[in-house]
């Protein structure tokens, strides 16, 4: 902000910024001081709705470079070239928290990636674990009222949450990653990303492949125990946000190894595990991850409300070369995820520094709205027109997806190693004896806090059909804590 007089939201300059105008020394506040009435009236609205989920949350600028050739399985320009670099805004947060929660809580982490692009904004919009509890969208509200406050008892409840995990069994999987190590990472640094959805990629000849994304820390993997988190969140609430700060202030610029798997489309119907699947992964041994580039975040926000706070991510802002997947949770989002920006930011969200485009120009004929800054001028509103206004290009952003069959509410195909359990069970067998300790004591823990048997053991059968020795276990220690 430059030097000089305090003004007014008009401009005009302040004379007195100490005492209110009244009616004599000691009379009433007069209405005709603006200035306060303007300062109060700013005040009131200074808080936005905050998100229903990832409200709590911070951010940070940096530059995207690539390392691979990639112009094989996509024709995105900002993957065009070894040493291209891009900007970047990656928006860290907590999945259930409010704004004012704590930082260091057992909850998934999201991994919200904008690319400012010279095709305009890409938005990734991933979570610091692979897999996610549910697989279609038109559940997603349902699991976010089990995640939020009761509407009776105005508290989150065991009884809640659990009674849905235990009807949900494709929940286990995602629920043995958030309750093991990496439930808690020791700060937004030393954890990795993930896009987590399948997406398509496809080149200039037209042919399509479907991707899955990771962003390996290259600070290591670095997570708190149940027992240290809860002393940190005490002691200091904002202890992630401020360590990406701090860590940025002292020119120690997090980075992260960017990754791919890439799966050829004539080979999805047949692979053994549904590809679009939220609730499952690609093993590596079946789809390697090929490194294709390197993320560094390097430059704070100068302002966490108008940066982080009215940041906007929505996995449909593509670009050319980068589609969707037929992901069932995917496509839901590819509405849901604006809508809330509509709503919660403005119709003209798009418009703010932060999320409008760095590298190009947006040209659209949307006008007006609440906030609209009047950037068209005299411009014509509407396409086709002869007045030079902006045109289609008759080249869609991604290929083509094949479909058959009648219209209709489809579960999901099912592949042939498909079921709820397996790669839970799988992701247990592969944690060290320790790790399983701390695993079981975590679910047990939170296990104990239902009211109902029925609840409770419905939970643990799930687990126990991803492994025995993963249930036997969680059946002694939940039944230790409860006596």
């Amino acid at each position: 902000m430059t030097q000089g007089p305090l003004t007014t939201e008009a401009g005009a300059p302040v004379a007195d910024n100490q005492n209110s105008e009244t009616a004599g020394a000691g009379g009433p506040v007069l209405i005709q001081d603006q200035l306060l009435l303007e300062k109060l009236a700013h005040f009131n609205r200074e808080r936005i709705p905050e998100r229903v989920v990832h409200a709590r949350g911070a951010g940070a600028y940096g530059t995207f470079t690539v390392t691979a050739d990639v112009t094989p399985y996509t024709r995105a320009a900002f993957l065009s070239g070894i040493g291209k670099q891009t900007e970047v805004f990656l928006r860290f947060s907590t999945v259930a928290g409010n704004l004012g929660a704590a930082d260091a809580v057992r909850d998934p982490r999201g991994f919200a990636l904008k690319f400012y692009t010279e095709e305009g904004n890409y938005d990734l919009v991933g979570n610091n674990t692979p897999v996610f509890f549910i697989k279609d969208a038109v559940k997603f509200p349902d699991f976010i009222h089990t995640q939020k406050r009761d509407p009776y008892t105005g508290s989150t409840e065991a009884d809640n949450v659990w009674d849905f995990w235990s009807l949900s069994p494709e929940s286990t999987h995602q629920v043995t990653w958030l309750f093991g190590d990496r439930g808690i990472p020791a700060s937004y640094r030393h954890m990795d990303g993930f896009g987590s959805h399948t997406f398509q990629w496809s080149n200039e000849a037209g042919e399509a492949f479907w991707v899955k994304y990771h962003f390996k820390t290259d600070q290591g993997i670095k997570n708190l125990t149940a027992e240290a988190a809860a002393r940190l969140a005490g002691e200091d609430p904002d202890s992630h946000q401020r360590d990406l700060r701090e860590a940025i202030e002292r020119g120690e610029y997090p980075t992260w190894t960017v990754g791919v798997q890439i799966m050829p489309v004539a080979e999805a119907a047949t692979y053994r595990f549904n590809p679009f699947d939220l609730t499952k992964v690609w093993p590596h041994a079946d789809y390697p991850v090929v490194e294709i580039g390197r993320l560094e975040l390097n430059r704070n926000p100068e302002n966490v409300f108008a940066e982080v706070e009215q940041s906007i991510f929505s996995p449909a802002h593509f670009v050319p070369g980068i589609g969707p997947s037929p992901d069932k949770m995917l496509q839901g989002r590819l509405f849901a995820y604006g809508d809330a920006h509509r709503y919660r930011v403005g119709i003209n969200a798009d418009h703010l520094p932060v999320n409008r485009p760095h590298a190009t120009v947006a040209r659209t004929n949307s006008r007006d709205g609440y906030l609209y800054d009047g950037r068209h001028a005299g411009a014509k509103n509407y396409e086709p027109n002869s007045f030079g206004g902006p045109f289609q290009t008759d080249r869609p952003l991604w290929s083509a997806t094949a479909v058959s069959g009648a219209t209709g509410t489809h579960p999901a195909p099912v592949h042939a190693e498909d079921d709820d359990f397996v790669q839970a069970g799988n992701l247990y067998r592969l944690l060290a004896e320790d790790e399983k300790e701390r695993l079981i004591a975590n679910l047990a823990g939170f296990i104990a806090k239902v009211s109902r048997e029925d609840i409770v053991e419905r939970a643990i059968d799930n687990f126990r059909r991803a492994d025995g020795d993963y249930g036997k276990r969680l059946e002694a220690a939940v039944q230790a804590l409860r006596g």
